[in-house]
Formats: C-alpha cells, sequence, structure tokens
C-alpha cells in the first residue's frame, strides 16, 4: 500500500511540475504576442499558418518545429505569436498531429496580391507560366514540384520559329527544378537570377536554419529525401546537383521586361534580349532589392543584404535603413573583432521595429560600436569614404563596405503592366 502512495505522490509531483512549466511558457507566449503587438510585428507578411481552435490541442508541436518561434501556446491553443518573424515555410504543417494548421495569404486586413494560374501554372497570358513563390507557394517541396510540372506543360509547346523554348526567370527551388526539367527534356533555354548565387529566398535564410522538411522530386537527380537540413547543406548539395548536370545558370542578370513576338515573346534582361515560346517566372516575393540611385552605388562595396557578418571583421561598415533586417545587420557587424559600424537612417526616429533589436541598437550604441546617424542620406559612394546629408550639414566617413537594407521592390506592377491578372488574398489559401 505504501508503494502505491509513493507512486501518486511522484506521479502528483511529475504532473505538477510539467502543468507548471506548461502554464510557465503560456505566458511567455503571452507576453511574447503582446510585444509583437504593441510594435506593430504582429502582421504576417508571406504564407503563415493559421490554426483551427476547434482542432488544436495545444501539444506545442506547431511551436517546437517553427525556428523562427513565430508560434507560441497560448490559452491551450496554438496562435502566431510575432507574424513578421514568419517566413512561411509550412514546418509547424508537417509537425501538427491533428491536422489544426492550414497556410494561407494576407489577413482580413491586409490583402496579399497572387497571380491566377491554370492547373498546369499557365496565367492568363497564353505562354507566361508562374512556378513558386511568386505564384504562392514558399514550401520548398511544393515550389519545385510546380517548377517541374510547369515545364513539363511547356515541352508540349512548340518551339516554332523562335529562338528559345523558354526563358526560366529566378533559379530559387522552382527554378533550379524547372531549369532540370528543361535539360532532362533538351529544350532550348536560358536561366536567369538577378543576384549571385541559386537558391532564392533560401539564400536569404539565418545561419544553420531549418530550409526543408519533406523529400522532393527533381528531374534527372530523381527523389531527394533530406527530411530536416540547414540552408547551407541544401545550398551546397543544389551547387553540387549544377556542377554534376551542368545546368548554365545566368547569374547577376535581371528581368526587365517581357512583350509580345507573335505567338511568343521578347524577354529583356540587362544582358540583352531573347526571343522565346515560352517564359516560366519562378520569381520570388522579395522582390528586387531597393536600391539608393547616388554616385558610386554600383560599387562592389555595396551589397543589399548580410550573409555572414563574420566577413566584415576589421572593416568600416556602413549600414542604411530603418526596419528590423538594417538594425540586425548593424547590431551583427558590430559584434565582430575590429569592425567600425555606422547605421544611416533618413527619419529621426525608429518606426516599427522589434523591442529586442532596439534594445541591442542603443546597448552597442552606448558602447560605441555603432554610430547612429538619424536624419541622414546618403549622397555618393567613394572608394574610401561616403558621403552623407545630415541635419548638421554634409559629412563624409571612411568606409569599407555598404550594407543597403531598404527593402524590395515586388515585380508586381511589372507583371500587371505585361497583363497577367492577380487575385487578392485575404487570409485564404
Amino acid at each position: 500500500m505504501s508503494f502505491l502512495w509513493l507512486y501518486a505522490v511522484v506521479l502528483g509531483v511529475a504532473v505538477a511540475a510539467y502543468l507548471w512549466r506548461r502554464s510557465a511558457r503560456q505566458r511567455l507566449h503571452a507576453s511574447a504576442l503582446a510585444d509583437a503587438t504593441a510594435a506593430g510585428m504582429a502582421e504576417p507578411v508571406s504564407l503563415h499558418p493559421v490554426v483551427d481552435s476547434l482542432r488544436c490541442i495545444g501539444s506545442g508541436s506547431c511551436t517546437q518545429a517553427c525556428p523562427e518561434q513565430a508560434l507560441g501556446v497560448v490559452g491551450g491553443k496554438a496562435v502566431l505569436i510575432n507574424g513578421a518573424a514568419c517566413i512561411g515555410h509550412g514546418a509547424c504543417l508537417s509537425a501538427c498531429p491533428v491536422d489544426a494548421i492550414r497556410l494561407v495569404f494576407g489577413t482580413e486586413r491586409r490583402g496579399v496580391d497572387i497571380p491566377q494560374v491554370s492547373p498546369q501554372f499557365e496565367t492568363n497570358i497564353p505562354g507566361i507560366f508562374i512556378a513558386g513563390e511568386l505564384g504562392g507557394m514558399g514550401l520548398i517541396r511544393k515550389a519545385a514540384e510546380q517548377g517541374r510540372q510547369a515545364m513539363d506543360a511547356i515541352r508540349r509547346r512548340p518551339r516554332g520559329a523562335h529562338d528559345l523554348d523558354v526563358v526560366i526567370v529566378g533559379c530559387g527551388p522552382a527554378g533550379l527544378s524547372a531549369g532540370l526539367a528543361a535539360l532532362e527534356h533538351r529544350l532550348a533555354f536560358r536561366l536567369i537570377e538577378q543576384e549571385e548565387s541559386l537558391g532564392g529566398a533560401v539564400f536569404h535564410y539565418p545561419r544553420q536554419k531549418i530550409a526543408m522538411t519533406a523529400p522532393v522530386k527533381l528531374a534527372i537527380v530523381g527523389s531527394v529525401r533530406f527530411g530536416e537540413v540547414a540552408k547551407e547543406r541544401l545550398l551546397e548539395f543544389w551547387d553540387g546537383i549544377v556542377r554534376k548536370t551542368a545546368l548554365s545558370i545566368h547569374f547577376q542578370e535581371r528581368m526587365l521586361g517581357i512583350a509580345p513576338a507573335g505567338d511568343g515573346f521578347v524577354v529583356q534582361t540587362s544582358r540583352g534580349s531573347y526571343r522565346a515560346r515560352s517564359v516560366l517566372l519562378a520569381l520570388g516575393r522579395r522582390g528586387t532589392p531597393r536600391k539608393l540611385g547616388v554616385p558610386g552605388e554600383e560599387s562592389a562595396k555595396v551589397v543589399y543584404r548580410l550573409v555572414d557578418a563574420q566577413q566584415y571583421r576589421d572593416q568600416k561598415v556602413l549600414v542604411v535603413g530603418g526596419g528590423d533586417s538594417a538594425i540586425e545587420a548593424a547590431v551583427a557587424v558590430a559584434e565582430q573583432p575590429g569592425t567600425r559600424v555606422s547605421l544611416s537612417y533618413r527619419s529621426a526616429a525608429f518606426a516599427r521595429v522589434k523591442p529586442r533589436n532596439r534594445d541591442n541598437l542603443d546597448r552597442l550604441c552606448a558602447l560605441g560600436r555603432i554610430d547612429l546617424k538619424l536624419s541622414s542620406q546618403v549622397t555618393e559612394i567613394h572608394e574610401h569614404a561616403v558621403s552623407l546629408k545630415t541635419s548638421a550639414g554634409a559629412e563624409e566617413i571612411p568606409n569599407d563596405v555598404v550594407i543597403v537594407c531598404a527593402g524590395g521592390e515586388l515585380p508586381t506592377p511589372l507583371l500587371q503592366s505585361i497583363g497577367i491578372a492577380f487575385e487578392t488574398k485575404y487570409g485564404t489559401g
């Protein structure tokens, strides 16, 4: 009998400890939700999860699967506690044991424009196809599958008098998969990517971020069963595929426009123009980096994202921008040995930034690691310096690198000018 009492006591202590930890986590998640709401960071900006509260059992599996910690459990149910951090990779969807999560675009207050496409991923303009993130699919596995299926439809279209069967724009998961399919079907194609590396949005993920959580089928390669894999390993794998298959990718070539030409199109890029029967747009939703439009910006020392802060050790770095990405870049670089970091923002104060980022910025400014230059604008970029216009007048600071974090210009207006139809999604899939 005493043994049963002892067992009951041990079990009671274990249950009490579990309930206490669960309650503590929920209080932490509720606080995070309140902070995100107060900072204006609760609204998701991309594909994001919506939880069916009637189905959700509050297991927390989705929160554990989310690398961005965008999900939490509040009141016994999973909720999106930091919408701005969600990037829509869908790991939570796979982790939910009761299918209580669906992925949607937009919210009741903020719509997201998604192009209308057929089951073959063809737009309302015959011959122009869209696959991947631009078409509403941020999941790597499904984006790659869309690229493969779109190319299967394109290969059935005769080339006619055009030089190419297809121009593929973008080399993320959808574009890479489409390029492999074009290679397999022996099509005449040109695969262009406006940046200097493949991977699309995946290339911009934080270091060691989990990038793929489900198998994916690629032409020539076959089924790839990674399970969960960090972005570095996935990018390395894709690089290996490109080398092994000799897939030709034209980096740093930006699409500028598409014009009808008979029964096909002329695709204008930053390097020339190409006549093609079909066009596959495998673009991301990050858009083209917004530039400053100042003399010297074409210099190789100007970049538009931070990939690895360690590469800027012992250098003088100027970060331009006033959002979370700019502050995070300035903080990450300032924490490297020997760096001298300045942060330039055109307004007199920051708006809608995460409290944690603001705290980190204030800390490093107080330590003299970051020189904050509010109400300032870059006027010219020189080889070893940068000219600024400030409230106190003109200023020139020594400089080795400029990191511009001024957001991106979405391709929506360009595509609408071509005639591609869009539908605005308000919290729907």
